[in-house]
């Protein structure tokens, strides 16, 4: 299975260039291009000329070709999005997108090391998290110990 970098990388390639989200509906221009359709639509509308946003070459006739590709690989990534999501979601912080790696000891929570380093924890002592779970017996995704 492909590590959380990974998905991230393969997955960033099926993000429009506008909304920045997976693709809904995606088409191509004659350039190569790919977006959303309501993307397009709607920065066509407030262009006199029909251009790419990316590399700007004007798609005088304004078609769009389906790109029935990137409609199945999309379809295949939010599902594999969602599945990594539920399985990584309580092992990163909220706060600082970074990856939960300790457990305070004081506070019986996880933390990053940012959290680590913020004045709400100073003096307070800390393990890694796959030590904490061997002497607390949890499973490593939990997200509060008891």
């Amino acid at each position: 299975m492909a590590s959380g970098l990974q998905a991230e990388s393969w997955t960033e390639e099926l993000n429009c260039a506008i909304c920045l989200d997976f693709f809904t509906d995606p088409v191509s221009l004659g350039c190569g291009h790919n977006f959303c359709r309501s993307c397009i639509i709607r920065s066509w509308e407030k262009q006199e000329k029909g251009s790419c946003p990316v590399c700007r070459q004007v798609t005088a006739d304004r078609k769009l070709q389906v790109n029935r590709a990137l409609v199945k690989m999309v379809a295949k990534a939010r599902g594999f999005s969602l599945e990594q999501t539920q399985t990584s979601v309580r092992r990163q912080c909220e706060k600082h997108r970074e990856e939960l790696k300790l457990v305070c000891e004081t506070d019986k929570k996880l933390l990053c090391v940012v959290c680590r380093d913020a004045k709400e924890h100073r003096g307070h002592s800390f393990l890694p998290i796959d030590e904490a779970a061997e002497i607390y017996k949890l499973p490593v995704c939990l997200g509060v110990m008891s």
